[in-house]
């Protein structure tokens, strides 16, 4: 299609809907974050998105600021009919919310207005939710309280973490886009305001938001692992030493928050505020992931033990 399209996006989730645009409309320019260092040798990476537009051959620009006047000249030089917007990771200004005839839209990881903000996939699992998804929506100066466009649900499965639910939701957000931009392109736009009463954030993640807390309930504490996989990892302390959780499960019996309560075929079962959480497979720092019960026998855990 003629439709000229500005895409703004930076990590892999915006990659798909990155492509698609590509293959069906008039992809003129994209915009992403700057290269950042990353690991333990600080190396300088590009986003995936970066990587992806320099396969394509499609312009890229990477402004340390949306508003600048260098962004700003160079948007108006690109000339989008539409400006969509994929976890780009800043806030735009007036000014480029302003700049397309048609407006920007933004492709959120949630049904809006369920789960606003910066973790959306992350607070589905935490918040037990059964269902997630994906939606369109019209961007406003707010926090993902633009007008609904289009939504796509998505199941969550009850050993989906964060990482296998972000995959399962690449292809829906991909196909959302293209049919929001042919529904523009036909003049067929039937925005729906979002219910303010329903509406829930979610903020950036940190790494102390892996922290495990053994008073909380076994329940939710299968729900933290799962959430803050695969980052920042859900965790506790041993002797000082934070030991990563990447899998776990919910058994009944004794609670004693933070207590080794049974040490039995790969796993560890440590006590909660209800319940038991069986510790399935941890990763001790600089160490390969390994079964609980292995690390235990390195440590020589034994029943009774706390752990913090």
């Amino acid at each position: 299609m003629s439709l000229r399209v500005v895409f703004m996006g930076s990590p892999e989730f915006a990659v798909p809907p990155l492509r698609a645009i590509h293959s069906r409309f008039r992809l003129v320019g994209v915009m992403t974050q700057p290269d950042r260092p990353k690991g333990r040798g600080r190396k300088t990476v590009p986003t995936a998105v970066k990587a992806a537009a320099l396969e394509l051959g499609v312009p890229i620009a990477e402004p340390d600021k949306l508003a600048s006047s260098e962004s700003i000249e160079l948007l108006k030089y690109w000339n989008p009919d539409v400006i969509v917007v994929a976890a780009y990771g800043k806030i735009l200004p007036k000014v480029v919310l302003e700049l397309p005839e048609m407006g920007c839209i933004n492709l959120h990881a949630s049904l809006l207005p369920r789960h606003r903000g910066a973790s959306p996939i992350s607070a589905a699992i935490l918040a037990g939710d059964t269902v997630t998804g994906v939606c369109t929506m019209v961007m406003d100066e707010g926090m993902d309280t633009g007008d609904i466009l289009l939504k796509k649900e998505v199941p969550i499965a009850p050993d989906d973490t964060a990482g296998t639910l972000h995959d399962k939701l690449l292809e829906p957000g991909a196909d959302l886009v293209v049919k929001t931009l042919k529904m523009m392109a036909g003049g067929n736009v039937r925005p729906e305001p979002q219910d303010e009463s329903a509406a829930t954030y979610s903020r950036l993640l940190t790494k102390d938001d892996g922290r495990i807390d053994w008073n909380h309930d076994a329940d939710f504490l299968h729900r933290l692992v799962r959430a803050m996989n695969p980052w920042p990892g859900a965790f506790f302390s041993l002797a000082g030493v934070n030991v990563k959780v990447w899998e776990a499960a919910v058994e009944e019996g004794e609670s004693g928050p933070g207590h080794v309560m049974g040490i039995k075929g790969d796993g560890v079962s440590v006590g909660t505020g209800t319940g038991q959480l069986r510790l399935c497979r941890v990763q001790a720092p600089g160490k390969k992931p390994v079964f609980a019960a292995e690390y235990a026998r390195g440590r020589r855990l034994k029943v009774g033990d706390i752990l913090a």
